[in-house]
């Protein structure tokens, strides 16, 4: 009985001296830490009761590779507390029985626990409870990671005892400090890495701290047995096992590329829309701004020619801030086939800007006071709302009433084309009920 309340044998100080590059570069010190600003940023609330070695329960979501492990790990190290860590893969009750055990011998002797548990959505609704007694009595420091959404997969009294912190996944920028970093300290001794072998690796690993520094690991290895001087671009796709596109997303090709995708939805070839999304994503693009590009063409190319594109279009936007590559490109993509088969009309852009010409041409004039607001008490005794018409009232809910200012009452902005015939035929309609044609 004994050993069960002997804690496991910690690590030692400093870097390990063998592993994966990714563990071995796992920083020991939170100003080491790289990324995730909107939760470490100075003066934050977890940075400051992590230096204050005073961490809550808390539940880290996030893709791999983004430091929730790490973060759990800082917290034992800033509050001098014991670590404890179990996967919720291939543990259960017991297991965390005897962590509980362990924690609560350490708490008789002065000292907390922290308690890691990795993939915490894989507990079920029993295995979760049995955490609660432990966290609520201060037994442990529960944190969780998790990948899934803790709101749908963890339970609401787990949660309701722990704070939920998003991590984002890192950006290239953010992988290539980590690498440069790994070099500095000696990983590729003795071997040239160039630039572009970095960005390539930055731009690839999708996010991932862990997928970089390996990838990195493995590229350096297969020079040095090679017996070459430098790191190659094919080293690199090698271990990655993913070929490198030709694509600078902060040069000509982001601007080539999203205006050949523009151009080829807007031309209806899906095959052709497909394939710059996907050699926009393959080149590391952010997924964000094709979204944006989307949303744009559902309203400039195609508007009310099929008005079943544009919400389209925002719901894969959704998807993208939801989700996250690589899911997300099946909403991208499914948006770009949609898009591209879609009628086509560009009436709502014309008309926009051919009213913006005439107000910036001519200013624009005041409505008539019966279309004026008459929400304030002296409105009315201004004129404002007087006269009114209101449309439900009438057959159709067409009203007679004009809506233009006087002076311009026969301007005429939209003119439906004929890939709008349903909009143009109800326009019509209404035009003539209003005795407007």
């Amino acid at each position: 009985m004994e050993r069960l309340f002997d804690p496991p044998e910690e690590e030692p100080a400093g870097e390990p001296l063998d592993g994966p590059l990714a563990a071995r570069m796992r920083p020991r010190r939170l100003d080491e830490f790289v990324g995730q600003e909107h939760l470490l940023g100075e003066g934050s609330a977890l940075r400051a009761s992590l230096e204050a070695g005073a961490p809550h329960s808390m539940v880290l979501y996030g893709p791999p590779g983004t430091g929730k492990t790490t973060l759990a790990r800082l917290a034992a190290e800033h509050a001098s507390a014991a670590f404890e860590e179990l996967s919720a893969v291939n543990a259960g009750r017991a297991e965390v029985r005897e962590v509980i055990a362990r924690a609560t011998e350490r708490k008789r002797g002065g000292r907390s626990t922290i308690f890691f548990l990795d993939e915490i959505h894989r507990f079920n609704k029993a295995q979760q409870d049995a955490l609660l007694p432990a966290v609520e009595e201060g037994l442990v420091t529960l944190i969780g990671a998790t990948t899934e959404n803790p709101y749908f997969e963890v339970n609401s009294a787990l949660l309701s005892r722990a704070q939920v912190y998003e991590l984002h996944a890192l950006d290239s920028g953010d992988l290539e400090v980590l690498m440069r970093r790994a070099l500095e300290r000696g990983a590729g001794e003795g071997i040239d890495v160039p630039d572009e072998v970095l960005a390539f690796l930055a731009v690839r690993a999708g996010g991932d701290a862990r997928t970089a520094l390996n990838a990195l690991e493995l590229a350096v290895t297969t020079a040095q047995r090679a017996q070459e001087p430098r790191v190659t671009l094919g080293d690199a796709e090698d271990a990655l096992q993913r070929k490198a596109v030709l694509y600078d997303k902060a040069g000509d090709q982001h601007y080539d590329f999203i205006s050949a995708w523009i151009k080829s939805t807007r031309g209806s070839d899906p095959d052709a829309s497909l394939y710059y999304l996907a050699a926009m994503v393959e080149g590391g693009e952010d997924p964000r701004f094709i979204a944006r590009r989307m949303i744009i063409l559902a309203s400039e190319d195609i508007g009310n020619a099929d008005p079943q594109a544009l919400p389209i279009a925002v719901a894969a936007a959704h998807a993208v801030e939801h989700v996250g590559l690589p899911e997300a490109e099946f909403a991208l993509a499914q948006a770009a086939i949609y898009l591209s088969l879609a009628p086509k009309s560009d009436a709502v852009k014309r008309a926009l800007g051919e009213v913006h010409g005439h107000i910036r041409e001519r200013g624009a004039k005041p409505p008539p006071p019966a279309l004026q607001s008459a929400a304030y008490p002296a409105a009315r005794k201004l004129g404002r709302g007087k006269g009114y018409d209101y449309p439900h009232e009438h057959q159709g809910h067409i009203n007679d009433q004009e809506h233009l200012p006087e002076g311009v009452e026969g301007l005429r902005f939209y003119f439906p084309d004929e890939g709008e015939p349903a909009a143009a035929e109800r326009l019509a309609r209404i035009r003539k009920a209003r005795s407007r044609e």
